[in-house]
């Protein structure tokens, strides 16, 4: 069912299939297994620690976005709007997260980050794609696309 959002519930981690025509008509998602509600609209980037990469990431339902970024990187302040936009337009079909590669050094000698800002697709828990530097939003969705596309 591609027109189903998939979202995690915060309180217990179950992931819930939520039509989009439910909330367009104004209905609060609640969670199927624990009954709390489930957060919608405003896709928000969502901060990825060493911790919890597996979890949010690896785990995911839906493919994630993972920016790879430092506080003092102007290309990587440069594109964090357009994140923003990609993660309200995209809520519920992908994730987008952000890692400070100062503050997880784990997770960036890992994937073997050499340069940020480095934009990695994961789908099914592993990376499929790589978009390093700073990109137009154009591009950036369109390879986000592809991936929801490939099986």
């Amino acid at each position: 069912m591609p027109d189903q959002l998939m979202i995690r519930c915060p309180a217990c981690d179950a992931i819930n299939r939520v039509p989009p025509q439910k909330i367009e008509q104004g209905l609060k998602p609640v969670c199927g297994s624990c009954k709390a509600p489930l957060p919608i609209g405003g896709g928000k980037p969502v901060t990825i620690t060493d911790a919890t990469f597996s979890a949010e990431v690896e785990r995911s339902p839906v493919p994630v976005l993972l920016d790879m970024w430092a506080p003092w990187c102007g290309p990587c302040r440069m594109i964090a709007p357009l994140l923003e936009q990609i993660a309200a337009e995209m809520a519920g079909r992908v994730r987008i997260a952000k890692l400070n590669v100062d503050e997880n050094p784990a997770t960036s000698d890992r994937f073997k980050i050499r340069s940020i800002p480095a934009l990695l697709i994961f789908k099914d828990g592993r990376e499929i794609d790589r978009i390093v530097g700073a990109q137009p939003k154009t591009e950036i969705t369109r390879r986000l696309e592809q991936a929801l596309a490939s099986r």
